[in-house]
């Protein structure tokens, strides 16, 4: 065969095909929500409010933003029922996926906790692997719930949930939480845009979840 006609079969010759995108780690990948698991957990963990007389009333809703869109929420910090009033306190369809310190991850609640969409944060360090999941729940519209105090009343603010908002181009969600009498009340105030100094917004945050967990009267 002579070297015309074998230059016009390579030229006639099928393409190669592409070879297929790797698919990405599971580490990679956003913590996913099992609906179910979540609502089973909101409607468990609200019992014992049930239970003790009290109730939860809900103040600023209309300021969630809609679901689908990345969302950043930031609460004070003043009980272990906090997560879980705030997620019933949500619009149907944000399911809140909280960064919850390591030590609740244990064989029996971590894959609870896991199943309802959140995941650890080793607050004894500067956990980059925290950061980056948060990062992949806002990138495919997810809501990150943190608390800025870290712990129940720290008072300090940290700043992660500036520098998580502005990497992940995420508005911030202030939410005060507060007890009045038989009252449970969670106040929404209006998003903060991710702009500005990391450390101008951490003080905007501080100052915006101070003013929503003063207590408030009745519920009109």
């Amino acid at each position: 065969m002579g070297a015309e006609n074998l230059g016009a079969d390579r030229a006639h010759a099928a393409p190669t095909p592409a070879s297929p995108a790797p698919k990405p780690k599971e580490s990679e990948l956003a913590p996913v929500v099992n609906p179910r698991v979540y609502r089973f957990v909101v409607d468990i963990t609200y019992l014992p409010v049930l239970l003790s007389g009290m109730r939860l009333e809900v103040h600023g809703r209309e300021h969630v933003p809609p679901p689908g869109t990345p969302l950043v929420v930031a609460a004070n910090h003043r009980s272990g029922l906090d997560p879980f009033l705030i997620a019933r306190a949500l619009p149907p369809g944000r399911y809140m996926q909280f960064m919850a310190k390591k030590e609740l991850f244990g064989p029996i609640t971590g894959p609870l906790i896991t199943a309802g969409g959140s995941y650890p944060v080793d607050r004894n360090i500067s956990d980059v692997k925290a950061v980056r999941t948060s990062l992949r729940i806002l990138a495919a519209g997810g809501t990150v719930g943190i608390f800025p105090e870290g712990t129940r009343g720290g008072g300090e603010l940290h700043g992660g949930v500036a520098l998580i908002a502005a990497k992940g181009r995420a508005p911030i969600l202030p939410v005060g939480i507060s007890r009045v009498g038989r009252r449970w009340i969670v106040r929404f105030g209006p998003p903060l845009p991710p702009r500005g100094g990391i450390k101008a917004l951490t003080v905007e945050v501080g100052e915006r979840l101070a003013e929503l967990a003063q207590p408030v009267g009745e519920k009109v």
